[in-house]
């Protein structure tokens, strides 16, 4: 096996359909996060992207798309908002990570969305995490009527505050792929604003998101596309969702609403008319997202564990770095308790993340 490291944008026409007919051949790979289209959006944004491209005496038996970061410490490419994370390969391949690495230039890669099954990765212990997900293969109507008990009786809830805000504000209209450029401005100001009202980071701020977001939303590539999906009441917008979209997939990745009409719950009701929408035009899967938010746990149908670790070659950083991680989880738990330092905190980080982009 050899590996040959590339930026994205230098990946042959031959490489690019390679990466996308392994993802065609396993399920498990077929999110958006994991495309080609999503290494080369970002690699345009980020000097760090990198592709290994791992090849045996058949051509290209796997990709790694990462980023190198100071010190041989490695992330997933995207890191921050990406996804899903790990290595497309061919089926029944065997590699070993830790040469891998090496291959790379890293001594450590960091990841927090390992896709399930790719165990390699996990020999220094992973934390697994639930990431819900919706089945809406058998329509809308079969995935209402597997609901029941309290997430039942939510759904009822919520279309009653959707007929109530009808009736307050006009009629409910629901596009599922709005094309409208200032609808994706509107999104992006609603979401920092959501961010710094709640006291968390910007997820704008960081470095080449905004533009990755952008770009995606004009790919109508099979493997990954962005879909800006908008709800609409008496004409005015009321909630968004952007998602990447992958075939049978739509994975949901920037979620927001008017924060003023909170108490009609117009984000659920989003989700509502997005299912219904979804399994009409033929996907069978939503991905929510790893977190435990009341509204995920609601409208899921099961979940895909994730995973949260990393790996690491036998040298003197990954200690280093283990102490260095731990250290930063202590101060995050402080900070976190303490709604001061967490202000100055979120100022400080967006400060530098402004440098650093330029």
């Amino acid at each position: 096996m050899t590996t040959t490291t590339v930026r994205p944008d230098e990946l042959t026409a031959a490489e690019l359909a390679g990466w996308r007919q392994m993802q065609l051949r396993d399920d498990s790979l077929t999110s958006p996060f994991l495309s080609p289209e999503f290494a080369l959006a970002v690699g345009r944004r980020r000097p760090a992207a990198r592709v290994a491209v791992l090849c045996d005496g058949s051509g290209p038996a796997a990709y790694f798309p990462f980023e190198r970061r100071a010190l041989g410490i490695g992330k997933p490419i995207g890191a921050g908002f990406c996804d899903c994370q790990g290595l497309v390969h061919r089926r029944g391949l065997d590699w070993d990570p830790v040469s891998l690495l090496a291959d790379c230039g890293l001594r450590v890669w960091e990841f927090d969305h390992l896709v399930a099954g790719q165990t390699a990765f996990e020999a220094n212990g992973v934390h697994r995490a639930a990431s819900p997900v919706i089945d809406v293969g058998d329509g809308y109507q079969a995935y209402a009527a597997r609901l029941g008990g309290h997430s039942a009786k939510l759904l009822h809830r919520v279309r009653g505050k959707g007929a109530r805000l009808e009736r307050e504000t006009g009629p409910l209209r629901f596009v599922f792929d709005e094309r409208d450029p200032a609808m994706l401005r509107t999104l992006a100001a609603w979401k920092t604003a959501q961010c710094l009202a709640k006291g968390r980071r910007d997820v704008f701020a960081q470095p080449g998101l905004l533009s990755v977001v952008r770009e995606l939303a004009d790919s109508r590539a099979e493997g990954c596309a962005g879909v800006l999906s908008v709800l609409y009441a008496g004409g005015r917008p009321v909630s968004m969702l952007y998602s990447l979209r992958a075939r049978h997939l739509l994975s949901s990745w920037l979620p927001v609403y008017d924060a003023a009409l909170a108490r009609h719950s117009p984000g659920l009701l989003l989700y509502l008319h997005l299912l219904e929408a979804a399994a009409g035009l033929g996907l069978r899967r939503i991905d929510l997202g790893k977190g435990h938010d009341r509204y995920k746990e609601s409208l899921k149908t099961g979940d895909v564990m994730v995973a949260q670790g990393r790996v690491e070659r036998g040298t003197a950083l990954p200690a280093l770095r283990r102490w260095q991680v731990a250290s930063l989880d202590r101060t995050k738990a402080v900070v976190s308790a303490n709604p001061g330092l967490r202000r100055l905190a979120l100022g400080a980080v967006g400060l530098v993340e402004r440098r650093t982009a330029h």
